[in-house]
């Protein structure tokens, strides 16, 4: 199990019980909602809330320590902060994966063609994964 004390540091955030256990949970899950999380916290914390799961991913969120993976038609899912990456996600068993993808042409067609600043460039795939396509 990583130890993420110094992590949160550098992001500006107190080593807390709680966050450190949310960065070790999103290290093994990779992506998780916040029910999912919730659940699998009150197994180590009983008296933890879910407000305080709220408190600490916004935080978390604002300080760049994980980042948000908006699905479409689904519930938001947490991430650990990495380099830029979009994701896949499969329709059937809803398992989801980093892919990473060289957007600067995209971006760069997109913004030439609408004149907008793009900051930021959230992609999701979605279709059947491998694993489902056998099934």
């Amino acid at each position: 199990m990583n130890n993420y004390s110094n992590a949160l540091r550098k992001h500006h955030l107190k080593a807390t019980p709680q966050r450190l256990e949310i960065a070790n949970t999103l290290a093994s899950y990779g992506h998780i909602n916040i029910d999912n999380l919730y659940e699998i916290l009150r197994k180590k914390f009983n008296s933890i809330s879910l407000a305080t799961i709220y408190k600490n991913i916004n935080i978390m969120l604002e300080n760049s320590f994980i980042q948000e993976v908006k699905i479409p038609h689904e519930k938001s899912v947490y991430e650990l902060s990495k380099e830029a990456h979009s994701h896949l996600v499969c329709d059937k068993c809803g398992a989801i994966e980093d892919i990473t993808l060289d957007l600067s042409q995209l971006s760069s067609t997109t913004a030439t063609n609408t004149h907008f600043k793009i900051d930021k460039i959230d992609l999701v795939f979605s279709g059947i994964c491998q694993k489902c396509q056998t099934l």
